[in-house]
């Protein structure tokens, strides 16, 4: 039998499968990954409904079951880890060749797919995505939002956005032009209750509000002048893991806080909170869109980067 015979006859077998396509094998690797239904469906863009019955068609094409499922847990079968093994390398390289093709488009076009730390993608939102956007109306972007570090190329990322101290050293860096920087606040009424503190060691005395990191552990706040450091283990009533709900504490005079400049920079200017220890916490470098030198990048991808080239050297300038 000729050789077109035998792919004729591999075709004919597939479609006992009703032909698996992309958004089902994408479906897989996500619930893999993600460990929920629920988590895999929102960064799908699904309702978890559709989600549910795109995998349970896939099951009965196949035969076989890929996720023990129960009300609390999901957890993939042996012929779910195995689908898993062999479908995510394959799935990786015919997104890789989508790619290589879509590079040789000259006008833009496709979707860009973006993971970054949540307060990363509020500082790029506006000045880089939603221009981006503007300029390039056949473009579609795709922010997914993670306080853990995630392998942007096992996950299908196009690009990530992390500070600069934290992109992986294997791949290539572009800095977005704007160091970060920390501002230790209170509310008016809570300093004049409570005072302002001098130096970091007076916080130990204040109501602060601490802040769970992503992976679990509380974040030590972090000062420097004259090339002494310190950290402090902060004390304080409440503990909480997002810049909006910390903003909101400082307002309602809770304690004090430590959070990005960015964040509660109007609040400074109209008066709302008071900000302390300002000689204490210097600028340090900033974001990073960061991509694998090894891809081929779609056009999409090279104009979103130009384009972050543009706007950082207008702020550095």
């Amino acid at each position: 039998m000729h050789k077109w015979d035998n792919a004729a006859c591999d075709n004919e077998r597939i479609g006992t499968m009703e032909h698996a396509n992309l958004k089902e094998l994408e479906a897989v690797i996500a619930i893999a990954r993600r460990g929920t239904f629920r988590s895999a469906a929102i960064g799908l863009g699904m309702s978890t409904t559709a989600l549910s019955y795109t995998i349970g068609r896939l099951e009965a094409g196949l035969g076989v079951r890929l996720f023990n499922r129960t009300t609390r847990s999901v957890s993939l079968t042996d012929a779910g880890r195995l689908f898993v093994q062999q479908v995510a390398p394959s799935l990786q390289d015919l997104y890789a060749a989508l790619d290589s093709v879509r590079s040789h488009r000259e006008t833009p076009s496709g979707t860009i797919r973006i993971n970054a730390a949540p307060f990363a993608a509020r500082a790029i939102i506006s000045p880089l995505v939603l221009e981006f956007l503007r300029r390039y109306p056949d473009m579609n972007v795709d922010v997914v939002t993670e306080g853990k570090m995630v392998d942007i190329v096992k996950d299908g990322f196009d690009l990530g956005v992390r500070v600069a101290g934290l992109v992986p050293s294997d791949m290539i860096a572009v800095s977005l032009g704007r160091p970060q920087r920390h501002a230790v606040v209170g509310s008016p009424a809570y300093f004049e209750r409570h005072g302002k503190p001098m130096v970091p060691p007076d916080l130990l005395q204040h109501k602060c509000i601490r802040v769970r990191l992503p992976d679990g552990p509380l974040f030590r706040w972090r000062f420097e002048k004259d090339g002494e450091q310190v950290q402090i283990d902060v004390r304080g009533p409440i503990t909480l893991d997002e810049a909006s709900l910390v903003r909101t504490a400082l307002l309602e005079n809770t304690g004090v806080g430590y959070i990005f400049e960015r964040d509660v920079f109007p609040d400074i200017e109209a008066g709302h909170l008071v900000r302390v220890l300002a000689d204490w916490t210097p600028p340090y470098p900033g974001l990073c869109l960061y991509y694998p030198g090894r891809r081929n990048l779609s056009a999409g991808v090279r104009a979103f980067l130009d384009l972050a080239r543009e706007l950082a050297r207008r702020t550095t300038a």
